[in-house]
């Protein structure tokens, strides 16, 4: 389960693509960072079965491979969350959606082998060089092979961004996200009007025909609509899924007032009030209803709060893709990753043009230790959560100022790159891996010092509560 944001260009303050997503699981389920090379003569079939993946889903590998960067899961290596391309091409996939019964009774899922969220980046960014081709292969993929699950995937390069909706195993829709506008999703499908003139829409050849043909559309009843006709929408959207578009819509446009469980009349795109900033982004991966009853952290660990927030403790990491197209790609595309639970997170920059990461970020397993940077993120927040009102705040403050610091510290670091380039291309791809390992490094570093730092601070607690003193304090 995951939430989704798309913004596209004229709608940052910078003129910048802005996709974040939080990934929604386990807890228990720590992810790598892994920079897939570049492979040439390529022969024979990508198979999921052979990763240990969920089905037994295969397609033919490309006989060049780009070189491409996932965030996957650490048992078997698939299920790559998000990445870049050498091409430029980014996605972040997949945002977990539900067709209707009524769809699937008459275009079911195709489990064995259709494709899944195990395969999305690796089939993808082996081979697609921009958002619209990589929207345009998938769902191909899903009209042919069959989608095994229902998801939603945002596709992203330096001219556009595309995000993708399937509507059963093999219906799909895709669209061009608006220049001027944004797009927030919270498992569920989201697409209504479909026009099959436009350029800025991309589905299957029979979406609406099959529809009518199903029954699942009746153009009696007006245009066509892909949610009304292909996806769920119950009372388990009111409260799980409305509220978290809800509230990113509320912070992106304040003025706009909409019940919290309108879901469906949602508008599908807005034009933000204020434009939006990477910060926006992260505070959306960071929001769980903050200052109201609809909190389930602040006052006491609620399991039982019917509202499900964007961020939750078994998110295993939550991430903002920024694309700034009037740089050279290396710097140009960064993605910024919060392992865990982003709440309790801080977001770490990883540069399209970083050669290598530290071995912590390919360590980590469903069991806590002390060497993967999964886990040492991982700890301090399931520390936090021992006491969330007094210590949240602890964590919150140091990594909000370390990604202030960090901030500006890119912005210097950019600066020297671009000069060097001119000059000396290896010197100034020397400095970008130094200056990035080195923050990967201090992030680390920083999540230990938490640690101990609410470790003191809990015994200390744990002592005055349970002191077992006699009369005498020295007893």
């Amino acid at each position: 389960m995951c939430t989704s944001l798309v913004v596209s260009e004229n709608a940052t303050a910078d003129g910048s693509f802005i996709v974040a997503r939080s990934a929604d699981s386990a807890a228990l389920k720590a992810q790598h960072f892994v920079i897939h090379p570049a492979v040439k003569g390529q022969k024979g079939l990508y198979s999921t079965k052979a990763h240990g993946g969920v089905n037994d889903f295969t397609y033919p590998l490309p006989e060049e491979s780009l070189r491409y960067t996932t965030v996957p899961n650490w048992k078997t290596g698939l299920h790559g969350a998000v990445g870049f391309n050498e091409a430029g091409l980014g996605l972040t996939g997949t945002e977990s959606i539900f067709a209707s019964e009524a769809a699937l009774a008459v275009d079911p899922y195709v489990k064995e082998t259709g494709i899944t969220e195990d395969d999305i980046a690796d089939v993808l960014l082996s081979r697609c060089r921009t958002a619209r081709e990589g929207a345009k292969l998938l769902g191909e993929i899903i009209e042919t092979q069959g989608a095994g699950e229902g998801f939603g995937v945002a596709f992203v390069d330096e001219t556009e961004v595309w995000y993708l909706e399937t509507g059963s195993g093999h219906q799909w829709l895709a669209q061009r996200t608006p220049k001027d506008q944004y797009f927030a999703s919270g498992n569920q499908g989201r697409f209504q009007d479909y026009d099959p003139a436009s350029p800025d829409m991309m589905a299957s050849k029979t979406l609406v025909s099959f529809a009518e043909e199903k029954g699942l559309y009746d153009p009696k009843d007006g245009p066509f609509n892909f949610s009304k006709a292909y996806t769920r929408d119950d009372d388990r959207d009111r409260i799980y899924n409305d509220p978290r578009v809800w509230v990113m819509q509320k912070h992106f446009n304040p003025s706009l007032e909409q019940a919290p469980d309108a879901g469906r009349s949602f508008p599908v795109y807005l034009t933000p009030e204020k434009k939006a900033t990477v910060e926006d982004a992260k505070a959306m991966m960071r929001e769980h209803f903050a200052g109201t009853e609809h909190d389930p952290y602040e006052y006491g660990l609620r399991g039982d709060e019917p509202w499900r927030p964007i961020s939750v403790f078994r998110t295993y990491e939550a991430h903002v893709m920024h694309v700034r197209p009037w740089l050279p790609k290396e710097i140009g595309e960064v993605i910024y990753i919060a392992m865990g639970m982003a709440d309790l997170s801080v977001f770490l920059p990883f540069y399209a043009g970083l050669t290598r990461v530290p071995d912590s970020w390919g360590r980590g397993t469903a069991d806590c230790d002390a060497e993967s940077a999964y886990w040492k993120f991982r700890r301090v927040q399931t520390l936090a959560m021992t006491d969330y009102a007094k210590l949240a705040p602890i964590v919150r403050e140091a990594y909000a100022a370390f990604e202030a610091a960090t901030s500006e510290a890119q912005k210097a670091m950019e600066e020297e790159y671009l000069a060097l380039l001119e000059s000396d291309h290896e010197a100034a791809r020397a400095k970008l891996d130094a200056f990035n390992l080195k923050v990967l490094a201090d992030g680390e570093a920083l999540a230990e010092k938490l640690l101990n730092r609410l470790f003191t601070i809990r015994t200390a607690d744990i002592e005055a509560l349970v002191p077992a003193k006699n009369r005498k304090n020295k007893d």
